[in-house]
């Protein structure tokens, strides 16, 4: 059976920086409150003129270049946002058009921070059917889009960017297992409360399209949620936490982060660990840091590597990959 290996990966962050000390100016918060709660320092915003499109299709360059794969060789292309382009169509398409590719599946997938770890798990259940060889997936947010910018308690964490991978069908282990999950019960603790069908007029006269949080319950259920999730991707191939070499989670904030290493058993060293200087950027925090530890020379073909996420909806899940 063929599997999925990482073949390149590739990131992109918005030129701007917005510090702590600039959020200080803007709402009743510190730079000492942000870093306690939260471990970010800075986080990537883009201009006015920027696109969630334009994020991803510079991540997907980056990830095709180290590949040395032209784009016209792909099979499929997922792109896994919360912030797309347009309501239609799909911010993939839009991505597809850019690389120049004509004639391959593309669409998006909106599972918020865990969509980058679901957008694997489909691409790799493709290339394992053998319908598919080559992969492009991207996450890739413009979450600055939906802060609310006077509400102190959300708009600190989160920020903008985009990472993606390049998959190739092999022979030998590449991505050993995925696991995705979603509890809906929850939907109302980390939401956008509207929508297009629930009146798009409404959402454009109120502004009632920005994200709202009750941190301390998610908070709650993240740490819950990912530390089962590693027992069950353990369990699923035989492997002892000793096994993984790199923990590569999604970048909400570090005492989450610290949760899920304890978990582990894991020194806080082998954890990839952006979160300072990029914030929460959902979907693409978990791709942003793969290539962030790649490129430095952390990540070594043949190493362990747990990725893994927790969102919105609830949504949750995790991918085993042998780099």
């Amino acid at each position: 059976m063929k599997r999925s290996r990482i073949a390149g990966t590739g990131g992109y962050l918005p030129e701007r920086i917005l510090t702590n000390a600039e959020l200080e100016r803007m709402v009743d918060t510190t730079n000492e409150w942000i870093l306690e709660r939260t471990g970010i320092r800075e986080r990537h915003v883009v201009a006015p003129d920027q696109t969630t499109s334009d994020l991803a299709t510079a991540a997907a360059q980056a990830a095709l270049e180290m590949a040395g794969i032209p784009a016209t060789t792909l099979d499929m292309i997922i792109v896994a946002t919360t912030t797309p382009d347009r309501v239609f169509p799909a911010t993939a398409c839009l991505v597809q058009d850019r690389l120049g590719v004509r004639g391959c599946p593309a669409f998006d997938i909106q599972a918020v921070c865990t969509g980058f770890i679901y957008a694997l798990a489909t691409a790799d259940q493709f290339i394992r059917s053998g319908s598919v060889r080559r992969a492009l997936v991207v996450g890739a947010e413009t979450f600055s889009r939906i802060l609310d910018w006077t509400d102190r308690t959300t708009c600190v964490l989160f920020g903008d960017g985009a990472g993606a991978v390049v998959l190739e069908a092999v022979d030998e282990p590449g991505i050993l297992s995925t696991h995705i999950h979603a509890d809906g019960h929850y939907n109302g603790l980390l939401s956008v409360p509207w929508g297009v069908s629930q009146g798009y007029d409404r959402l454009m006269k109120d502004s009632s399209g920005f994200m709202l949080m009750q941190g301390t319950e998610v908070f709650r259920y993240a740490v819950r949620m990912l530390g089962a999730i590693v027992d069950e991707t353990l369990a699923a191939n035989g492997m002892q936490k000793s096994d993984v070499d790199w923990l590569v989670p999604h970048q909400a904030n570090t005492r989450i982060l610290e949760a899920t290493a304890k978990k582990l058993s894991l020194p806080m060293d082998r954890v990839v660990m952006t979160v300072a200087h990029h914030g929460n950027t959902s979907a693409a925090s978990v791709p942003l840091a793969l290539d962030v530890a790649v490129r430095d020379g952390r990540i070594q073909r043949g190493d362990a590597l747990l990725l893994e996420a927790f969102g919105g909806g609830f949504t949750w899940g995790s991918a085993l990959v042998r780099y």
